[in-house]
């Protein structure tokens, strides 16, 4: 102990202060983020758990909504007159001169698919008599067992003011002309009753399709990894998804009172399960979901409290570093500059407000500075003197004229092999060079400003021959005015490679120039493929400064904007105007500069 105590003291002043400051923040920062995870933790749970149990009554009572509403269906069908008279309730005198058996048929058609039109989630409607006949829309009798012998039926007319479920109605004397099965409908049945006689003299059938279920869930889902299924009051599932866990879920846990939740382990993982009961259908509505997923919103919250315990803990480190230098300050500050030093910085100075020891350092280190600064200048001298003479070897290498006649060179050689095409791409391509050389000029005149750009389209012409024209236009006042050069080029190659190159058939660009509005004004037109509305918007917002990116639009273009504006002010530099599918125009405004 004694021997840590020791090395400790022997620390820097710095590094004991720092710990001290760290220290006493340290304890109430993780004092506090425990006390508040667990508090946190028990109100993220209840929040969580009481959001379940209303998803679970929500989708029980959306499902209840369907179903009554399938209900309101056979009881709106039960009192239509037209299926009245086919049950043999009700004959109508306004049809003496037809068949009135067939007719009867077909009005009760009629009124099905009044129902099936409006209501995607009918598979179908079936309406038997006593007797043993039938209408439907899609549904026929698969044998000729009597349909009046099925449960559906029976169990309705035994019963005939209650509507019967039935889910995966399996072994029906029915089939579907969509070929629908029983894992992929509900069914319900329900009596019509004579009101006279108070005795069924029919039931009505109808199937409605899972699917209209499945989407209510999949509304409602719970989680990334969790699921929902329905169970009858048979305890048969009425819906479930693809799902192995749904089957290991035994039946007596869902026993217990409706919005309990129960934590189960299933298949090494442990689970949250609820349900929920309707009072009118009497099915249970089941959700599942993995007890690691409710966790992860706390796991985060432990995690981001980690992270501002640690930001606090760099703050107060930085706060401690601050007043500790306020006590050790001439030490730091001669250390610092003794850093800088041997980085290669001699322009610094000591200044010492005493006269004790430090005082005394400080003045040794701006002698040593001193002669070792001496020392460096006579050698960068030498240095200067040898790095000239190299870079006036270098420039006389690369001196203009000498790529002018290599390129001259190159051209003579075309024409004495008779290849006009190459003798005429080097003979634009000097243009090309010598017009943006300029003998270092940063203005030239419009004429040549019109030759250098006449000069790149005569070279892309060459290589995109017919699918490429162009046509320049100017006035001949502006011929002799000034420019900023290389403006106009890039936007040419612009609408080259993003306009003509991408639509079909040949290409036309127009340029010309004009004196407008005391301004110069260049328009170049072409009518390549176009500029979509959204993107166009971005380009002009860049141009006018409210955004930075230059993505939109090309390095190029930005710099041609830029430079003008920077140069003459934000009233001149690019807009664009496009259609997309047809064309593209470009102005470009510059002031009139007099040579």
């Amino acid at each position: 102990m004694n021997k840590f105590m020791k090395n400790f003291l022997d620390r820097s002043i710095k590094y004991k202060l720092s710990f001290y400051f760290s220290l006493v923040i340290l304890i109430p920062i993780v004092t506090i983020s425990i006390l508040g995870n667990l508090l946190y933790k028990n109100s993220i749970t209840n929040q969580q758990n009481e959001n379940i149990r209303q998803m679970v009554s929500q989708i029980s009572n959306n499902i209840d909504f369907y179903i009554k509403d399938t209900e309101n269906i056979i009881n709106y069908l039960s009192e239509d007159p037209r299926i009245l008279s086919f049950l043999g309730n009700n004959t109508n005198s306004s049809i003496i001169k037809k068949d009135i058996e067939s007719i009867r048929v077909e009005e009760t058609s009629k009124a099905i698919n009044s129902f099936t039109t409006f209501h995607s989630e009918i598979a179908g409607i079936m309406i038997v008599k006593q007797d043993d006949t039938f209408v439907s829309d899609v549904m026929g009798r698969i044998s000729r067992d009597a349909l009046t012998k099925e449960k559906w039926y029976v169990d309705a007319s035994k019963n005939p003011i209650t509507m019967h479920l039935f889910s995966k109605p399996v072994g029906r004397n029915i089939n579907n002309v969509f070929q629908y099965s029983a894992d992929d409908v509900v069914s319900m049945s329900k009596a019509v009753v004579d009101k006279k006689t108070g005795k069924c003299i029919g039931v009505i059938l109808i199937d409605m399709k899972l699917d209209i279920i499945k989407s209510v869930i999949e509304h409602a889902k719970p989680a990334k990894n969790g699921f929902v299924y329905i169970v009858d009051n048979n305890g048969e599932i009425v819906y479930s998804p693809v799902n192995k866990i749904v089957y290991r879920i035994k039946s007596e846990w869902t026993d217990n009172s409706s919005g309990e939740i129960l934590i189960k382990r299933i298949k090494e993982n442990d689970y949250k399960i609820i349900h929920g009961n309707s009072t009118y259908t009497g099915w249970k509505t089941v959700e599942v979901f993995p007890l690691n997923e409710s966790l992860r919103v706390i796991d985060s919250l432990v995690y981001y409290s980690i992270i501002i315990a640690i930001i606090t803990l760099i703050i107060a480190e930085i706060l401690a570093t601050f007043f500790t230098k306020s006590i050790v300050r001439p030490i730091s500050k001669l250390k610092r500059l003794m850093k800088k030093t041997e980085e290669g910085n001699f322009n610094v100075f000591f200044n010492s407000k005493y006269d004790d020891e430090i005082g005394e350092l400080g003045n040794a280190f701006n002698n040593m500075v001193r002669e070792i600064k001496n020392l460096i200048m006579l050698v960068e001298t030498e240095g200067k003197k040898k790095r000239k003479a190299e870079i006036s070897i270098l420039h006389a290498q690369i001196k203009p004229h000498f790529i002018y006649n290599t390129l001259d060179t190159i051209q003579w050689m075309a024409q004495e092999h008779d290849a006009q095409d190459i003798v005429d791409i080097t003979y634009n391509l000097t243009n090309l060079l010598r017009i943006g050389l300029s003998a270092g000029e940063e203005n030239i005149k419009i004429s040549q400003e019109i030759k250098h750009v006449e000069s790149y389209l005569l070279i892309q012409k060459i290589r995109y021959e017919d699918k490429l024209n162009y046509e320049i236009n100017m006035q001949k006042e502006i011929l002799n005015l000034s420019v900023i050069k290389l403006i106009l080029q890039p936007i040419v190659e612009n609408a080259i490679y993003h306009g003509i190159k991408e639509k079909r058939g040949s290409g036309h660009i127009k340029i010309s120039g004009m004196i407008k509005n005391e301004k110069i004004c260049f328009i170049i037109q072409d009518n390549g493929i176009g500029i979509a509305d959204e993107k166009l918007m971005k380009i002009n917002e860049m141009l006018k400064g409210k955004t930075t990116s230059n993505d939109v639009i090309g390095y190029g273009i930005f710099n041609v904007n830029e430079k003008i504006k920077l140069t003459y002010g934000e009233e001149f530099g690019l807009e664009y105007h496009s259609t997309y599918g047809e064309s593209t125009t470009v102005v470009l405004w510059h002031p009139i500069i007099k040579n």
